[in-house]
């Protein structure tokens, strides 16, 4: 049964994952700690496997809505950004090894709530429009963008998307649906170094008795991509974005809640 709702939950934050172009971790995070009961650091491994499955298939299902051409086209910014989060996202996994459980949890709240005033404020972010900046300043920026987006990537276990895609508009000047697709060409290399650094220092040891849950909540969230990727064309963002926010906020409060084990 355990496996039916693995399953489930996959592909319910696979769907998010495949409208808006996100790893879908944010939401995935409290649900392994708060329904399923895993410690916050396995909790935070498993987001990272489950995540790169949800943002490579994400990024194909979307390529036919999006087109690959305009991805390609933008490849300099998909640069730009991974070049920073790429050292961010090895440095992270130094963090989350290291910290105390009950403190990785208060920031995992913390950077959820943030989130979610980003998601259901994001109609007044995107507003502004980009910033009009030197191109120097603005590959500057873009880099360290990046190596934060990097630290919280591994160290959190997320794909970083909510973070990437305000990122890229605001410097860039890009479509809120082509960001998307860009932030997933961004997560895919962020993902995977997080999981080489910690594979390299043994981590993935500690999930490895899960590998059957893992490939459930994996499945879920290819088949849920799909359906988010379809849908791309017929969501409203605005509304999208906000309900998303209410929902993260909702899962701060709960994970807030929620007494680590010991």
């Amino acid at each position: 049964m355990g496996n039916i709702w693995a399953f489930s939950w996959g592909a319910l934050v696979g769907v998010l994952g495949g409208l808006i172009g996100l790893g879908g971790a944010e939401f995935r995070l409290p649900v392994l700690i708060s329904i399923f009961n895993y410690r916050t650091l396995p909790a935070i491994i498993i987001n990272l496997v489950v995540s790169l499955v949800t943002v490579i298939c994400s990024f194909v299902f979307r390529s036919g809505v999006i087109g690959i051409e305009n991805v390609v086209a933008n490849f300099a910014i998909i640069i730009n950004i991974l070049a920073g989060s790429l050292i961010g996202s090895y440095v992270g996994v130094y963090y989350a090894t290291r910290i105390n459980e009950r403190i990785l949890n208060r920031v995992v709240v913390i950077f959820l709530v943030l989130l979610s005033v980003v998601l259901i404020g994001h109609n007044f972010i995107f507003s502004v429009g980009s910033l009009q900046l030197p191109s120097l300043l603005r590959i500057s920026i873009g880099f360290v963008a990046g190596i934060v987006i990097g630290i919280f990537s591994s160290m959190l276990g997320v794909a970083g998307g909510e973070l990437i895609i305000p990122t890229v508009i605001l410097l860039f000047a890009v479509d809120i649906k082509l960001a998307g697709s860009l932030s997933l060409a961004i997560s895919i290399p962020t993902i995977m170094m997080g999981l080489f650094k910690f594979r390299s220092q043994q981590r993935l040891q500690e999930v490895k008795s899960d590998q059957k849950f893992i490939v459930f909540m994996a499945s879920g969230s290819i088949l849920g991509a799909f359906i988010g990727s379809n849908l791309l064309s017929y969501i409203s963002s605005y509304l999208l974005y906000l309900i998303l926010g209410i929902i993260l906020l909702l899962s701060a409060f709960k994970l807030a809640k929620h007494q680590p084990a010991r």
